[in-house]
């Protein structure tokens, strides 16, 4: 991950440098040209508080925004391509091979997928993940895929403006994620195919890098710059924010008659353009950052009214009620509001604090946030590594890592382990490899991968079994040493008990007996995990069991498995590993069940706002006829 990626509520203390303000004019300018609903808060929070700590920033200089996706890897780059209005039908010359799904999508093929029951859909559907709508949305983008056949998509994508619901997605570095961040020698375990988002072919962007006929893996080089030129190619740039690091999440509650109460207070507040920050703006001659987020929704309500020819009384009457129905896509989404915090990172160390609320909060931080640890004596030591990217960069750049140095220790029996493995290889360095299972333990990885497709795997696998440590059936400390084998040499059954400053690594092996290595670098891989220290309690109570920390694979997010949403926490929604996601393949599901939830919430929505509308029209009818007293309202 990016440095600094990790880090938590310690950075909150970092301040604004002045010339930070002329480059939110710029960069404000430039991203955020054509959002349709203004600019966000975290330029109007730096621009009017250029001094501000992050944690201080006033609320009342905050702007509501139905959506903000946390992570911009590929789960948020998916959801942001469906929530601008991207939205899939079954292409009418497509014949899907499951029959009985076929039959169910021609029965409704007037209406796109989002707007299906897809509980329906999904009925008798199998595949390899646990989220049902993973496997419906992963069968209509690559049909019998797991049979080993390459179909076509059976799904027809039409860019709808009316289902674009505004949202943000803030991400730690560019879109791509993780993908940035991985060691870039290595192929993926899923084909290149399986990677790619909706709407652009993997290989139309990647001409000439198909290996094999039956190999056609890619490495996370080409993946992330995949992920990058599909968020230019989809127009969604506007809707993200780079190097955004959010430190806190929070649950505003209100009640249901303050939230009636105030909706007339809010259709007055959109209809006037602009808040007090907005003002403040105005006044000091920010004029790149007066248009906000209400006043665009209001400035697309008055164009829509004045495309007829009517007069000024039934324009402002059109205008209200458009207003009105508007304000539908924020409060129709949600009862309670999510405050979001944190800070973007510019150039140097210039950090801007931003604040503002949201409607909806998605996860999708993925699980590679924080490397699980071991927790041995000396774990933190400077030659004490967590990530495969640490080996690749010390293998480009220490002169003193070769094949002359002392040998690198990998701990773990997982992919990112055997990727250190081949990585220290490739450049000629030996390695010691640890781990606690069996070298012919079922549950290892490597005896689920076929060897046609991944046969680096399995060189790694072999030599696990094959070139082991000799075990000593007798502790003695007196007896000689077996020797190490020349460039790999395997202890299973072996943990970790210390790390020593002289760079010695202490283990234990199942017989009990005590070794110690000298070795030039350690590389502790044996899992990642999720980083939610932005939410109560770490997010710990989202998981099946609130009594364990969240885990993607142990305990993953509690989700209703149709909308992605927390079962625990209504508004917020998880995707990809947060649920057990863990492969590009499927974690779009997650993409496909949340905006099918909130397009059908907004469509109720608008349909209440415009019975009341019309309820309101026909009491102030009657009032006039009878009375004349005044009408009702949403008051």
């Amino acid at each position: 991950m990016p440095a600094g990626a990790a880090r938590g509520a310690d950075d909150a203390g970092w301040r604004l440098k002045p010339r930070s303000f002329s480059l939110l004019l710029l960069w404000s300018n430039r991203i955020f040209e054509d959002f349709s609903f203004g600019v966000p808060a975290l330029i109007l929070a730096a621009a009017t508080m250029p001094l501000l700590e992050e944690s201080t920033v006033p609320r009342d200089c905050t702007r509501t925004v139905p959506v903000v996706i946390i992570g911009n890897g590929p789960s948020g780059i998916c959801l942001s391509y469906l929530l601008s209005g991207y939205t899939p039908y079954l292409d009418p010359m497509a014949v899907h091979p499951n029959p009985i799904l076929f039959r169910k999508l021609q029965e409704a093929k007037q209406l796109s997928i989002t707007e299906q029951d897809l509980e329906i859909l999904c009925e008798g559907l199998e595949g390899r993940s646990g989220n049902p709508v993973a496997v419906l949305f992963d069968t209509l983008l690559h049909p019998n895929a797991d049979l080993g056949f390459e179909f076509p998509s059976v799904l027809q994508w039409r860019l709808e403006k009316k289902h674009h619901i505004p949202h943000l997605v803030l991400g730690k570095a560019t879109p791509g994620g993780a993908w940035h961040a991985m060691e870039g020698s290595m192929l993926t375990i899923s084909l290149g195919i399986w990677m790619e988002l909706p709407g652009v072919n993997y290989r139309d962007l990647t001409p000439g890098k198909r290996r094999s006929v039956s190999n056609d893996r890619a490495t996370p080089d080409e993946i992330s710059t995949y992920y990058k030129n599909y968020v230019k190619l989809m127009g969604l740039q506007k809707n993200f924010v780079d190097n955004a690091y959010v430190t806190s999440v929070q649950k505003l509650h209100r009640s249901h008659k303050n939230s009636l109460g105030n909706e007339k207070n809010t259709v007055n507040s959109v209809k006037n353009g602009f808040d007090y920050c907005n003002k403040n703006s105005t006044e000091n001659g920010q004029n790149g950052l007066v248009s906000g987020f209400s006043n665009e929704l209001q400035n697309g309500m008055e164009n829509s009214s004045r495309s007829g020819d009517i007069g000024e009384e039934d324009e402002d009457k059109r205008g209200k009620e458009g207003v009105r129905e508007s304000i539908g896509v924020s409060q129709g989404l949600s009862q309670g509001l999510w405050e979001v915090r944190g800070y973007q990172q510019l150039q140097g160390d210039t950090h801007v604090p931003f604040s503002l609320f949201a409607e909806n909060v998605v996860l999708a931080t993925g699980a590679s946030d924080s490397p699980a640890r071991l927790g041995v004596e000396g774990e933190d030591l400077p030659y004490v590594f967590h990530s495969v990217r640490d080996l690749g960069v010390a293998v480009s750049c220490h002169e003193n890592l070769g094949s002359s140095s002392d040998p690198v220790l990998v701990v773990g029996a997982g992919l990112s382990a055997a990727d250190a493995v081949l990585c220290a290889l490739n450049h000629r360095v030996s390695v010691l490899h640890a781990f606690r299972k069996r070298a012919d333990d079922p549950g290892l990885i490597f005896k689920q991968l076929p060897k046609t497709l991944y046969p680096e795997y399995h060189r790694v696998y072999h030599m696990m079994c094959s070139q082991v440590y000799p075990a000593s059936p007798v502790a003695n400390s007196t007896a000689p040493s077996p020797s190490l084998f020349p460039d790999y040499t395997s202890f299973p059954e072996h943990c970790v008990l210390s790390f020593q400053p002289d760079m010695h690594c202490v283990m234990r092996g199942s017989n009990g007996v005590l070794r110690a290595f000298k070795v030039s670098m350690v590389l502790v891989l044996i899992g990642t995990y999720p980083n939610l220290f932005f939410l109560k309690e770490q997010g710990q109570y989202l998981g099946l069991d609130a009594s364990r920390p969240i885990s993607c694979r142990q305990n993953p997010v509690d989700i209703n498995p149709y909308t992605f949403e927390c079962n625990a926490e209504p508004g917020l929604f998880a995707m990809g590993p947060l649920v057990g996601d863990n492969f590009v393949r499927f974690l779009k599901g997650g993409a496909l069940g949340i905006a099918s939830c909130l397009r059908k919430r907004l469509k109720q929505r608008i349909e209440k706002n415009r019975k009341l509308i019309a309820e309101e029209g026909g009491c102030r009818g009657r009032g006039r006829e009878g009375s004349g007293g005044g009408g009702g309202g949403f008051a």
